[in-house]
């Protein structure tokens, strides 16, 4: 009898146990939607959805437990410096708002640590209205080609891209867009349902087509990357032959967009021009290529006067207008960037040593290409390993050539997409795929 009695409560337990994984996973399912939501249309949806999600993942976990995830350390190390870069800058405003912006670092990293797996059904579910929220980003964005046609190709001669979601910032979108393009291709095997299979192809189908109307640079890169490594991943793992007609897809497509997509055309001869006032030695400050090389010439200079601490994370913008106006007079003040790599700006504002830090941040996730992050996680297949690579390439790739995390936008995408692709993933059914 009372071997029974414990065996009733030890199921009880267990049950009870597993409604409070499940109620976790579902708050933070809403949370996502709420992330995504914000992301596209409001800044302050999108911070008060990462903040709850940030507490359901943390909530019951005795903060000694935070000690084992070294990411977040890492994070928690760089991110340190920075705060203490506020006795050392003179524009206090300016490092409130610098930490204010990059403060999910302290939090979602080891938030996401936390969360228990999603079930099939739900990264499904996820998967489906994620897509719907991107489609209605990508309408609203076409809507204005389509009333003015005329009008916003012509604007394309000078680089004036279409109006999009994120308060007009087409490059987190459009980067948004690739690497949810990405996740769609990876998730692909785990589809129950021919009409989310179905669905899914025309979301692939029309990202990729938007994606080269809008011809931002940032999504069009990624995309691109992406294609060329997933060619060589056919070819080595799976069929050699459709690994190469892959690979070689790439400049046919890239040559059919340019003859079909008029703006994708005018961005195209855009680049080309900008890339030839550089040859001439052009130093206006007009051409966003040009001046972003610029930015990265007196960052470099900057941090060589200042290598320990930098000039403080509140005095970066006031040190690069400085440097402008020393070697680039003729620039206009609002023309005068920040370095657009944020390896140099860790370094501009808080010294090489903080910079180090970051890029030992930036780098571990790839250790979960090496096998189990935690004891209690399963080791990624070979397949998410080379996902969950590019990806981190990708957003590699960001870093190099944009102030990622500077911008409230850059910050959700560098992180949420990093960790979606990281999660752990059910085990894929395959009667229920057969079906």
């Amino acid at each position: 009898m009372s071997v029974l009695i414990i065996s009733n409560i030890t199921v009880s337990k267990s049950t009870f146990l597993n409604n409070k994984l499940l109620d976790k996973s579902n708050i933070a399912f809403i949370c996502i939607l709420g992330m995504i939501t914000g992301f596209l249309v409001n800044h302050v949806a999108s911070s008060i959805s990462m903040f709850l999600f940030c507490v359901n993942a943390l909530r019951d976990i005795n903060p000694k437990r935070w000690v084992q995830h070294k990411w977040w350390l890492l994070g928690l190390a760089w991110m340190a410096i920075l705060g203490l870069s506020y006795f050392w800058s003179n524009d206090k405003g300016f490092w409130e708002q610098n930490f204010q912006v990059k403060f999910p670092v302290l939090i979602f990293p080891l938030a996401c640590g936390f969360m228990p797996a999603f079930t099939t059904s739900q990264l499904q579910r996820l998967t489906f209205l994620t897509g719907i929220l991107f489609l209605c980003g990508i309408s609203y964005s076409l809507s204005f080609l389509i009333r003015d046609y005329d009008k916003y190709l012509l604007e394309y001669k000078w680089s004036v891209l279409l109006p999009t979601p994120c308060y007009q910032d087409h490059v987190r979108f459009s980067m948004a867009l690739a690497l949810f393009f990405i996740w769609c291709i990876f998730f692909w095997p785990w589809l129950q349902l021919n009409s989310m299979k179905w669905f899914i192809s025309v979301t692939i189908a029309v990202i990729f087509i938007y994606l080269h109307i809008l011809a931002a640079k940032s999504g069009l890169l990624a995309i691109y990357i992406f294609v060329a490594g997933w060619g060589f991943y056919i070819s080595f793992v799976k069929k050699k032959l459709a690994g190469i007609l892959v690979i070689i897809s790439i400049p046919l497509i890239l040559i059919a967009a340019t003859k079909l997509i008029p703006t994708f055309s005018e961005r195209k001869d855009y680049i080309g021009y900008a890339w030839d006032m550089l040859r001439t030695g052009d130093r206006s400050g007009k051409y966003g290529d040009v001046n972003r090389l610029m930015s990265y010439k007196l960052a470099l200079e900057i941090i060589e006067n200042h290598p320990l601490a930098g000039v403080g994370g509140g005095d970066m913008m006031a040190a690069m207008k400085k440097g402008y106006q020393k070697y680039y007079p003729q620039v206009e003040d609002k023309a005068r960037l920040m370095p657009h790599n944020q390896f140099l700006i860790t370094a501009l504002g808080c010294g090489i040593p903080a910079m180090l830090l970051f890029a030992a941040w930036v780098i571990y996730p790839l250790t979960d290409l090496k096998g189990k992050r935690t004891s209690q996680e399963k080791t990624p297949s070979g397949r998410q390993k080379f996902f969950i690579f590019m990806v981190w390439l990708l957003l590699l790739t960001q870093l190099m050539i944009e102030p990622v995390l500077d911008v409230q936008n850059g910050v959700f995408v560098y992180l949420f997409f990093l960790w979606w692709q990281r999660q752990e993933m059910p085990e894929i059914k395959t009667t229920l795929l057969v079906k």
